[in-house]
């Protein structure tokens, strides 16, 4: 509505649960939204929602399908399951919509709710406009469009074998004549999502699993665990001599894994296993990776001398998904973990990524951390200004001068990146290089830039 902020931000709603947007009468709100939008004059209609483990979760699931019944609306429950089940299981179900209650990796006092279209990706704007919209009239006022009468209202019911399709599809994706056989992984699920369907998908594939961060009480989902402190799998990797480790995030979205060493294998390197893999097996859609500006450098460079071009866009996994669909590509996603492999599933999925990477250690007879060699991260400094205001930068003529300067003496070697933050008051400053020395006098000339011109 006019006036009105908005409540969708780049990933669904996401705030501090009980606090303004994310609120019961909000999440109410939002049901009818999702209900009254996708009704689209059928006479049924059916919306899945899932959740992690978070507390506040049982709040908004009951708020949502009291909005979604309300409105003519069926609603299937499916309880915890990862982000990335949700959409399979949107497709799979041929529901209408399917809500995701999550803050992914934020900790449990947050929470949020997203929304997947009937084949399984992100809401394209328009529509997520069109839910805002009714929502925010929703809340404030009534409803734009007349509720059904009494008889015609929606029914909940909750699907008890959600978890084993899940299972089952994600199990697919791994080649059938491979197994896991005699390999011991350590599987960290960040007290989150994929707490149960996880360790069921790597032991029934053969493995022998190590299980943390299974124990979800509401209030430890990410909480010094998982994707965001793989230091942790990487201890118990080392304690238990384990092939490798795999850390998720609260809503399974995510991966980070842990070689035979110790060693953390970021969204990066996953990338550039994947990518060679794929490249030499001629299955590499247009011989193209898509990643974020914030991917190091390095992943570039190793796909340049294999031939792959890789595409960069706007940090978030959204922006990779548009790009990956907009150019055909199946490959692509981001260093914190967002993976993408878009003939498997319609957003990033940890356990299938895992899978991916397992598939190609078994075909290949290589460990971990001899794939992994194949990228050389570059150094990377990231350093954060506080700024007066967000005046864009192609309006600051000395710090234009000084970006410019600055690529100039990186070369191709090297890479730099300032953009504002999301979310604070704050510039970011990004640089590589191959020259440590060269990487650190570049971030702080442009940092002092920064300061003399915008710092607050």
């Amino acid at each position: 509505m006019e006036g009105q902020a908005r409540i969708f931000g780049t990933d669904g709603v996401r705030g501090v649960a009980n606090v303004h947007p994310m609120t019961v009468e909000m999440a109410l709100a939002i049901g009818q939204g999702v209900a009254a939008v996708f009704r689209r004059g059928k006479a049924k209609h059916k919306v899945i929602i899932g959740k992690d483990t978070r507390l506040s979760g049982y709040m908004f699931e009951n708020a949502l399908v009291a909005g979604i019944c309300s409105m003519g609306g069926d609603a299937l429950l499916m309880g915890p399951m990862p982000t990335p089940a949700i959409a399979f299981l949107t497709r799979s179900m041929r529901a209408d919509a399917g809500i995701v209650i999550s803050a992914s990796h934020n900790p449990y006092e947050d929470n949020g709710i997203k929304i997947f279209a009937r084949d399984g990706y992100k809401l394209p704007d328009e529509t997520e406009t069109l839910i805002e919209n009714y929502a925010l009239c929703a809340a404030s006022c009534r409803a734009p469009e007349q509720a059904p009468e009494a008889g015609k209202v929606g029914r909940a019911r909750r699907i008890d074998d959600a978890a084993g399709r899940y299972i089952v599809f994600a199990k697919r994706t791994f080649p059938d004549e491979l197994t896991l056989d005699g390999l011991r992984i350590v599987i960290d699920c960040a007290n989150g999502a994929t707490y149960r369907v996880a360790p069921a998908v790597f032991a029934e594939l053969g493995a022998d699993v190590i299980l943390s961060g299974v124990e979800p009480d509401g209030r430890n989902i990410n909480a010094q665990c998982g994707a965001l402190h793989p230091e942790n799998t990487a201890a118990l990797v080392r304690q238990h001599e384990a092939d490798l480790g795999l850390a998720f995030d609260g809503d399974g979205d995510r991966l980070i894994m842990v070689d035979e060493k110790g060693q953390v294998v970021d969204g990066d390197q996953i990338m550039a296993v994947c990518a060679d893999y794929l490249m030499d097996q001629g299955v590499l859609n247009h011989a193209t990776v898509v990643a974020t500006v914030m991917s190091n450098l390095g992943l570039e460079l190793c796909l340049r001398e294999r031939g792959v071009r890789m595409l960069r866009t706007k940090v978030g996994d959204r922006y990779v998904v548009e790009a990956m669909r907009q150019g055909g590509y199946n490959l692509g996603g981001e260093q914190s973990g967002h993976i993408l492999f878009l003939d498997h599933n319609t957003t990033g999925d940890g356990v299938v990524s895992a899978l991916q990477v397992l598939a190609i250690m078994v075909r290949t007879g290589k460990r971990l951390s001899e794939l992994a060699a194949v990228m050389t991260r570059l150094p990377q400094v990231l350093i954060n200004v506080p700024v007066r205001q967000r005046t864009p930068i192609a309006q600051v003529p000395g710090l234009v001068a000084a970006i410019k300067t600055q690529e100039e003496r990186l070369g191709q070697t090297g890479r730099l990146l300032v953009r504002y933050s999301g979310t604070e008051a704050k510039l970011r400053i990004m640089v590589e290089a191959a020259d440590v020395d060269l990487m650190n006098e570049a971030a702080e000339e442009l940092r002092r830039v920064v300061v003399a011109e915008l710092g607050a």
